[in-house]
């Protein structure tokens, strides 16, 4: 099995309200994959509650192979909503895949 885990720094908005309804934009559009994307075991995604910290949202997925990560990478639902909903708002993005 492979976790795949993608941490998400965004740029700054307007108001605290405009940037908690995108990440709550983002968390359900990354969520719903699971019924789209076959070779998804597991998707979670939360949000830093921690003001000290840099990094705004993490995405922990499961996948059986290395090989599934890159499917589910350039799956058509998947590219959607990395151009279409987090790509707009991303300032950073860190990424670490590890085998368990």
């Amino acid at each position: 099995m492979v976790k795949h885990i993608v941490m998400f720094r965004l740029i700054d908005f307007p108001t605290p309200e405009e940037k908690q309804e995108k990440l709550v934009e983002i968390k359900t559009k990354l969520e719903a994959l699971i019924d789209k994307i076959d070779v998804l075991r597991k998707i979670n995604v939360g949000f830093n509650i921690n003001p000290a910290e840099t990094w705004d949202l993490i995405l922990i997925t499961e996948l059986d192979t290395l090989e599934d990560v890159a499917v589910y990478a350039n799956h058509p639902e998947h590219v959607e909503v990395a151009k279409n909903v987090i790509g707009p708002v991303k300032a950073d993005r860190a990424c670490v895949d590890y085998e368990y």
